[in-house]
């Protein structure tokens, strides 16, 4: 599932229940919130929080609010009472750190929880099932990491998954976005390998990494970025966007679906069909260095590789026989990486 996330530090204006229309037609299910801002007012915190929840509510969608015992005491809300909290349409809470596991149990029959996906114990897994919690409403949730540096591991990421999921859980972890929220505005990414990525390679490499679940941490990503994260997860195609290098052949356009190799080259996205469609004669042009995101073309001088499309995912020297026709643009070269065997990609000149 994916999901994004809302912060109530501003208004719910008209304009963010039109940003969260657009997510929900564009294939997403889930909101995440938090009510740790020890800076705002409780009032008007619940009443943003109201507003939100009635929005996600009106378009079926899953709203998880984090929560601290703090937060809750300076809200004058109890988890005793859930109905003061699920009547704002909260549908989960986030329970981080200093709640006991027996009490999470009984709260497991109640409403859906998440807790803490890094921190969480065997000796908290045991005391779960001793007590008799409901896990098919207990999922684990990684944090995001505002500060440079301080992002999760990906091996030990791939590990922990591996074993949260082993004990039942389904996992969720946080991917960048576009528009970086403050104060820090370095990204608020699970991984710190996917800290300064494109927001769906970043995607795409939390789910290669035993992930169930998406989120976009920060506040927002561009409509460009969305339509990707619509073609990749609705057709499975990565979309890049790609810049002229000159005349760039006609056959080459026309929304044309293409297809990486089943064997994946290293350098280097090779295009299957490329050298099987019908085209003209390509003749010796722009045969510069290819940069990371070069978009070539082999020449005529080529001999039976003359139509060979391959798109450069690291820095090659020129060649006589290819030519550089365009180059992925610079927020687009990590979709590169995530191109495996088959993978389907549409180049978007423009």
């Amino acid at each position: 599932m994916l999901g994004f996330s809302i912060y109530l530090s501003a208004a719910v204006t008209e304009e963010v229940k039109q940003q969260i229309d657009l997510y929900k037609t564009s294939g997403f299910h889930g909101v995440f919130t938090s009510l740790n801002l020890p800076e705002d007012d409780p009032e008007v915190l619940l009443d943003r929080l109201g507003e939100l929840g009635a929005k996600c509510q009106s378009r079926q969608l899953e709203l998880t609010v984090d929560v601290s015992q703090q937060a809750l005491e300076r809200l004058d809300l109890s988890l005793e009472h859930l109905s003061e909290i699920t009547e704002l349409g909260v549908t989960r809470l986030r329970i981080d750190d200093g709640l006991a596991m027996e009490q999470v149990a009984q709260l497991s029959h109640e409403i859906p929880l998440a807790l803490n996906a890094s921190t969480l114990s065997v000796e908290n897994v045991d005391e779960l099932r001793k007590n008799q919690a409901d896990f098919s409403q207990i999922e684990a949730w990684h944090n995001f990491y505002p500060r440079k540096n301080t992002g999760l591991d990906e091996n030990w990421f791939r590990r922990r998954n591996a074993w949260l999921q082993a004990q039942g859980f389904q996992v969720t972890a946080f991917a960048p976005g576009n528009e970086l929220r403050g104060p820090v505005f370095a990204g608020l990414p699970t991984l710190e390998s996917g800290r300064t990525k494109h927001p769906l390679a970043a995607a795409i490499d939390l789910l290669r990494l035993n992930t169930n679940n998406v989120y976009i941490g920060d506040a927002g990503v561009h409509l460009t970025t969305l339509i990707q994260f619509v073609n990749y997860f609705d057709q499975q195609i990565v979309m890049v966007h790609v810049k002229p290098n000159g005349d760039v052949p006609k056959y080459l356009f026309n929304n044309r679906l293409w297809h990486q190799r089943p064997d994946v080259a290293r350098d280097v996205v090779r295009i299957e069909e490329a050298r099987h469609v019908k085209r003209p004669a390509i003749y010796p042009e722009n045969t510069e260095l290819r940069t990371r995101g070069a978009v070539t073309l082999d020449n005529q001088d080529a001999g039976r590789y003359e139509g060979e499309l391959e798109l450069v995912k690291r820095e090659l020297p020129a060649d006589q026989t290819v030519n550089v026709i365009g180059h992925v643009v610079q927020r687009d070269l990590d979709l590169l990486e995530v191109c495996g065997a088959g993978q389907t990609i549409q180049l978007a000149w423009s």
